[in-house]
């Protein structure tokens, strides 16, 4: 009988997510009618948009939250996050778009909700459409702006949000520098995270980590999302009715959706989930032409670059990929494959000159270190030489401190070396080999954003 039943779960797991998993599900969700008497609409095209919103409520914190993760400001009631996610028709893919929250927009015609005036179509920041109209102006201004019909509304406020994070066990973010910001509290040191919902909500609000502001908010936004899909497709949540339903319970709880985005919806996205990786989904930012276009009234805000947003918003309306495809390298000398192992760092390898020195008695250990290094993706000489040593126990790693983020992605495939700065010694690192080397550890940069809309896959961005 416990084999029956253990073997009834797997076959309900395997086939998908069922009925009886989600009933009830839909008594927790706030609904919101943010299509009503809505006119005028684009053309549906391929696929389903769903309009991702993150509002900055935090009614339901309890104060020592509040204190912890700086949340104790007044709530300017306006959309904090805002993402346009495209999922396939044949739902093997998922493009995320991120829209700036200051980009300049033009808001339809509309009742205001908080003073009942009727407003004219006038410009303002995107994010501003939530606190004039609500759910339902802010969908009409998206679509107005991208000419894309959204099939579908999510609206999530920092509870939803720190729960969801917390009851999958927290999610694992990388980081090649230190991040501090005194406005959140943020303060990540480089390297592997394992952060719990109050700190994820840190990471993902934090916009002055250093000069790239919203922008590298927004990269980051999309990095915290590839490393959910990758937790929740990793840990067997899609897979588990109990915990499908506990973590479900749990996002629905505290969040606010279209009529339509019911059980069913939950199902079929549930399904779609099942076959993703992070590979399957893509990430990028509405093309930007003018960082501070200057409005009256309303002040400095963020202009698109129409020709190419018009581009990429045709893209999603076909439902063609925005990430150009992937050409892997031909094995080669110098010419490593990637490798999905190893610790993020902020300069690639193949960026970097090394050349090697055996400080020791063993014969060939510099040889070893150099073709190690080499298979890790440096641009070793090729020809190692003796050091000045011959007891060495510790590996050396000099360099001019003016390369000073080399001499540390180097420093990462070489755990354990000591790091000396020698003024003059110029762009050519120098490894001296001690007893102590037992091998190189794969080390990966920061993806760059590639192809037309400078895109990054959800494999490029979780750690490694």
């Amino acid at each position: 009988m416990r084999m029956a039943t253990t073997l009834s779960v797997l076959v309900l797991g395997a086939g998908g997510v069922g009925h009886a998993v989600v009933t009830g599900l839909d008594g927790g969700i706030g609904r919101v009618d943010p299509f009503k008497d809505m006119k005028n609409r684009p053309q549906a095209g391929h696929g389903t948009n769903i309009l991702l919103v993150g509002t900055d409520g935090r009614d339901k914190i309890t104060p020592e939250e509040k204190e912890k993760y700086r949340l104790g400001g007044a709530p300017c009631h306006c959309t904090d996050t805002m993402m346009i996610v495209h999922i396939s028709a044949d739902r093997d893919r998922a493009s995320v778009v991120s829209v700036p929250r200051d980009s300049y927009a033009e808001a339809p015609e509309h009742i205001d909700r908080n003073t009942g005036e009727h407003h004219n179509q006038h410009p303002i920041k995107i994010n501003a459409a939530y606190a004039e109209g609500g759910p339902a102006l802010t969908v009409r201004t998206v679509e107005h702006m991208t000419g894309l019909k959204m099939d579908h509304y999510l609206e999530v406020d920092f509870t939803s949000f720190m729960k969801t994070v917390d009851v999958l066990g927290g999610v694992r973010i990388c980081t090649a520098h230190p991040m501090k910001d005194s406005y959140t509290g943020l303060d990540l040191s480089a390297g592997t995270h394992q952060l719990d919902g109050g700190q994820a909500l840190q990471y993902v609000r934090s916009r002055h980590t250093d000069g790239s502001a919203d922008l590298g908010r927004m990269q980051r936004q999309q990095k915290f999302l590839a490393a959910l899909i990758h937790k929740a497709t990793g840990s067997g949540v899609l897979m588990n009715p109990v915990k499908f339903r506990e973590v479900a319970s749990t996002l629905l709880s505290s969040v606010r959706a279209d009529q339509g985005f019911g059980a069913e919806e939950i199902l079929s996205l549930g399904r779609t989930m099942r076959g993703f990786s992070p590979a399957s989904s893509e990430f990028t930012t509405v093309p930007i032409g003018q960082m501070s276009f200057p409005v009256k009234g309303i002040g400095s805000t963020v202009k698109w670059d129409p020709a190419k947003a018009q581009k990429l918003f045709a893209g999603l309306r076909d439902d063609r990929p925005l990430t150009p495809p992937h050409k892997p390298k031909q094995d080669g000398p110098g010419q490593p494959q990637p490798t999905a192992s190893g610790s993020m760092v902020e300069v690639s390898p193949d960026r970097i000159r090394v050349q090697i020195y055996n400080g020791t008695r063993t014969d060939g250990l510099g040889r070893r270190v150099d073709d190690a290094l080499r298979a890790t993706g440096f641009k070793t000489t090729g020809t190692p030489m003796s050091g000045g040593t011959r007891d060495l126990q510790h590996t050396v790693i000099e360099y001019d401190p003016r390369w000073d983020r080399s001499a540390r992605t180097l420093a990462a495939a070489l755990p354990g070396s000591d790091l000396r700065p020698v003024k003059g010694l110029g762009q050519m690192l120098k490894v001296t080999a001690g007893t102590d080397f037992k091998g190189a550890t794969p080390v990966r940069a920061e993806p760059t954003p590639t192809g037309e809309f400078e895109t990054v896959t959800g494999d490029e961005v979780v750690c490694p």
